[in-house]
């Protein structure tokens, strides 16, 4: 493997370009009309335009990609997160096109991406799950055995995709008929599939999530992350490890990862999530990631793994060089993700041009990012611009250390969310580790929240 094209844009592009770089591979980027002066063109050896702004015309024109990686020679194809990086078909037709998929086989990502047989494939690796139904629901009456078990609240969940997409909360039976129409709509608009099922809805619950890396025949996880602070189920702030499990149930959820990971002949990169309620101290597979995450650095700071370039390695089919033994935790990582949005104005998207840009530095502090001085944002994406990491002996030490890099963050011209970590980072629950997946949300809506998030915009 020598010439890599990477089928993705912002961060993670220019994430991927170092990684590869540092490995002595050719990086060639893929790139719509309206990146093409992004960061990410500009590091790489070589560039090639996919088409027009839409996603759906270029980043996610399978055709258009795999025309692109012959005509640019690239023998290997990276997906980063997003678009096309947990499609089995992409992954089928980078292979069938005689180039290397940096990722599991399209039929992993198949079994995997279906949330109904990942639930199947986790209970026959031994991995708790939630109690709800054991495959797809036709309707509402095919429904209403598996609620008698279950009771309310549930979780009503698309088959297919994530991102918090096509999930519904239902309290009642009346409640249940009414948004079940509107969690399939949605999911068939989504991801092409409207196939539902439903979960048990764990309340005050954490979102814990373990890294693995396989190369097939050799399986190890990484640890834990902690992803509870949410907005829409979107994450927004990650950390590493997750300091709300205690040791023997962060050995035993790892070791689950790794289960289910053996279970399905993994390779590369993934991610299993979990919740995991702390009450009961019970956790519950949720999910698998087929792909590297953006809140990747967390991990890479806590256990000094490349996961990118353990990735294109195993792609390039070297064996996995690491041992369990060999990964080891240290210290305490925070990952605040820094996107175009106003947070004093719900969250609206903002995409701006910046003027000036002042980048933190100094021992544990990375910023990833595909951000430069006169870069003009566009308007077609995701929000994310960048990821403020901190690393710290303690997370104590890396919040104060998080607090002193979002003062140090400083993107003129471009608003962003950095002032609503500012205000996390300040935060007495959020110190005291004291928050659940309805956290974030419900103390947005706070007298605290809007003055914070006022009192920044005035400033």
């Amino acid at each position: 493997m020598q010439r890599l094209l990477i089928a993705n844009r912002g961060e993670i592009a220019v994430r991927i370009n170092r990684a590869a770089k540092a490995l002595g591979l050719t990086v060639i980027q893929a790139h719509s009309d309206a990146d093409a002066d992004s960061l990410a063109v500009r590091l790489a050896d070589e560039a090639v335009c996919i088409g027009p702004a839409p996603a759906a015309k270029s980043y996610l024109n399978i055709d258009a990609l795999i025309a692109a990686a012959r005509d640019t020679r690239a023998d290997a194809v990276h997906p980063g997160y997003g678009f096309l990086a947990e499609n089995g078909d992409f992954a089928d037709a980078v292979e069938g096109a005689g180039m290397v998929f940096v990722g599991p086989r399209g039929d992993t990502i198949r079994m995997l991406g279906d949330k109904v047989t990942a639930r199947r494939t986790a209970q026959a690796a031994g991995v708790p799950t939630v109690p709800g139904s054991a495959g797809r629901l036709a309707d509402v009456d095919a429904a209403r055995a598996v609620l008698q078990e279950t009771g309310f609240p549930v979780l009503i969940k698309a088959s297919a995709g994530g991102g918090g997409r096509g999930i519904r909360v239902a309290h009642d039976m009346a409640e249940f008929e009414r948004v079940f129409a509107q969690a399939a709509a949605e999911a068939r608009a989504a991801f092409g599939d409207g196939g539902l099922y439903i979960e048990k809805l764990v309340t005050k619950a954490r979102h814990v999530e373990v890294q693995i890396l396989g190369d097939g025949e050799n399986f190890i996880h990484c640890h834990e992350r902690e992803c509870s602070l949410q907005r829409r189920r979107q994450k927004v702030w990650e950390e590493a490890p997750a300091a709300a499990l205690p040791a023997d149930l962060r050995r035993e959820l790892c070791e689950s990862a790794v289960a289910l990971a053996r279970q399905v002949g993994y390779r590369g990169a993934g991610t299993v999530e979990y919740l995991y309620d702390e009450e009961a101290r019970a956790f519950y597979f949720l999910e698998v990631n087929t792909r590297i995450q953006v809140e990747h650095p967390v991990t890479e700071m806590v256990t000094g793994i490349d996961l990118v370039q353990q990735m294109l390695r195993i792609a390039a089919g070297e064996k996995l060089a690491l041992r369990q033994e060999d990964v080891r935790l240290t210290g305490h990582a925070i990952e605040c993700r820094i996107n175009a949005e106003m947070p004093e104005k719900n969250f609206m998207p903002f995409p701006g041009t910046v003027t000036a840009l002042s980048v933190p530095e100094g021992e544990g502090v990375r910023f990833d990012t595909m951000l430069y001085e006169g870069y003009t944002v566009p308007p077609f994406y995701d929000s994310l611009l960048g990821k403020l990491i901190v690393w710290g002996a303690d997370r104590d030490t890396a919040l104060a250390r998080l607090r002193t890099a979002l003062e140090g963050l400083q993107i003129q011209g471009q608003p962003s969310t950095v002032p609503l970590h500012a205000a996390l980072a300040r935060n007495a629950d959020v110190i005291a580790d004291r928050f659940d997946t309805a956290f974030l949300e419900l103390w947005l809506e706070s007298d605290e929240a809007k003055a914070e998030l006022v009192t920044k915009e005035k400033a």
